[in-house]
């Protein structure tokens, strides 16, 4: 068998507008004017207006946080309607550039990369998301935390990665905490003079007459992201639930009011939705060719299967219809024991090994190591989740897997054929969301979204239903004036390039929904006073040239 290249996954990139189509008539009907409906503030007070949060009220979007983003995030959007009813200003941390990315003592810091613009493809790659640098090679990260961070106070004080709890952590904008991982880079930009002060300090020294709360989405995302196994648990619900009291609490200890949302289900987004469970098409990349090969391997797997009464964890490829991938399954027994012992005790089996170009003698060793590669795998299904960045893996060969085969002998050739991620080697727990899996994050969000309903309603605040909108999305669209949003990746207008934060379009549709429900409770009139957002004009995407 070949060594798979990159599967590449198609993603369909298609235009849409919306218009209406003119009539066939001359005759309009009379329009009567009515008198504009003067905006009101109800009994709200903006005149200094402090959001807390994580990424989603940062501005963060296409995987990024960076001047253009943050120009449209909602609380700054929100900013400019309250100052049309005596709201002050209001000051975010701005990036120092539109590349994304930060540095630290001008030394790239791992995991906080530029953004990611669209690339339309060609004959070598399929269109989709790409790495800045791949479209312009001559943008620079200019942003350090240790060398140019901006003045404060700052009335966005979104901070992207942080929990709940976090928001009242002492020294989490501590530079001298970051080797220790228990500070974050972006709140260190923020913290000035007082690098010990906390989120919420930062907020209250500011007297905030208004506020917004965004916060719960990284106590279940995650473990999402990180496919569930384990390296970034989710919260607990003590803690979770006692970090909304305390926030609440203090937030409105002044008499501020407020508006708060909920947390959306991670089937809402794209990044959990887009990577199909069968991505291998048998016509890319001469995977056709490996059929056999991989079905006379995986026959023999399938054998034992059967022979153990496991026979949903049996594998047989197509060469004409696409192939689901093979997956760890923590969930599963593991029957490696079983597997090693079968093929050791059956006198064909050296036969096999022979015929993948391997002596006799190594039988035992190729019994040892499909019993540990197998004893908890099985083909992917409908109900099992794929992460966006799984995509990039898929048909590809994993060069740790490589390097440990051939540190036990197997040729170059045979090391690398059993190393292709998804077809010979299965994905990793972290590449996928299990059914078991959803279940406990659906169980966890559901919990913390009653606890953030019941502490908004204890306090009189307004409070917005983020998971349904977003469940809309998914589930057919939200249509805002001329546009309607889907869920889709690229062509749903919704979700910016990463799969899980918001285009600005969608930053703009989250804010009509933040003023339609101070409007409930306030009695502001955004909504009936025409004050919302057009969100037609507001892009879907950042071109590569923007800098």
């Amino acid at each position: 068998m070949k060594n798979l290249k990159y599967i590449y996954i198609s993603l369909g990139i298609l235009a849409f507008t919306a218009c209406n189509d003119p009539e066939d008539v001359d005759l309009e009907p009379e329009v009567i004017a009515e008198a504009p409906v003067e905006l009101s503030a109800g009994s709200a007070d903006f005149s200094t207006y402090v959001s807390l949060g994580n990424s989603l009220t940062a501005g963060f979007t296409d995987n990024a946080l960076f001047k253009a983003g943050q120009a449209n995030s909602f609380p700054n959007l929100l900013s400019t309607k309250f100052a049309l009813v005596g709201g002050g200003s209001f000051t975010q941390p701005l990036m120092n550039d539109n590349v994304g990315g930060l540095l630290a003592g001008g030394a790239q810091l791992e995991g906080f990369d530029p953004r990611l613009v669209f690339f339309s493809g060609n004959e070598e790659q399929s269109a989709g998301p790409v790495p800045l640098a791949f479209l312009n090679s001559g943008a620079t990260v200019t942003t350090d935390i240790i060398l140019n961070n901006p003045t404060g106070p700052f009335n966005n004080l979104g901070v992207p990665g942080a929990k709940s709890f976090h928001l009242l952590a002492t020294g989490y904008g501590n530079a001298a905490n970051l080797e220790a991982k228990l500070a974050n880079p972006y709140f260190v930009r923020m913290t000035g003079a007082t690098p010990d002060a906390k989120v919420l300090e930062l907020a209250m020294a500011q007297s905030p007459t208004f506020f917004s709360l965004w916060i719960g989405n990284n106590d279940v995302l995650g473990y999402a992201l990180s496919g569930g196994d384990g390296t970034n648990p989710i919260t607990d619900k003590a803690t979770f639930d006692s970090a909304i009291g305390a926030l609440v609490t203090t937030l409105t200890s002044g008499g501020a009011k407020g508006v708060m949302a909920n947390i959306p289900y991670v089937t809402s987004i794209p990044h959990f939705t887009t990577v199909p469970h069968d991505p291998i098409d048998p016509n890319e990349n001469d995977f056709a060719e490996q059929v056999p090969t991989l079905n006379r391997v995986y026959g023999a797997l399938n054998q034992v299967y059967d022979a153990l009464g496991e026979t949903e964890r049996m594998v047989v490829f197509s060469d004409s219809l696409n192939n689901s991938v093979v997956i760890k399954d923590e969930a599963l027994a593991d029957i490696s024991a079983q597997i090693t012992g079968a093929f050791n005790a059956n006198p064909n089996f050296p036969i096999f090994v022979q015929g993948l170009g391997l002596p006799e003698a190594a039988a035992p060793l190729v019994a040892t190591l499909l019993g540990n590669a197998y004893g908890q795998t099985r083909p992917a299904t409908e109900n099992d989740l794929l992460v966006l960045s799984s995509s990039q893996v898929i048909g590809k060969v994993n060069q740790e897997s490589f390097a440990a085969l051939s540190a036990a002998n197997l040729p170059p050739a045979v090391a690398g054929q059993f190393s292709v991620e998804g077809v010979t080697l299965p994905l990793a727990d972290k590449w996928v969301l299990t059914p078991e899996e959803q279940d406990e994050i659906k169980a966890a969000t559901d919990e913390f979204n009653a606890t953030l309903s019941s502490a908004a309603s204890g306090a009189g605040l307004a409070f917005v239903d983020a998971n349904r909108l977003l469940q809309d999305l998914a589930q057919g669209g939200v249509t805002d004036g001329d546009f309607t949003l889907t869920a889709n990746l690229i062509t749903g207008g919704g979700f910016s390039l990463d799969g899980v934060h918001l285009t600005a379009r969608g930053y703009a549709l989250m804010a009509n929904e933040f003023m339609k429900a101070i409007d409930a409770t306030y009695g502001s009139n955004f909504e009936a006073s025409g004050s919302l957002f057009n969100i037609g004009n507001y892009p879907t995407n950042y071109s590569p040239a923007l800098q």
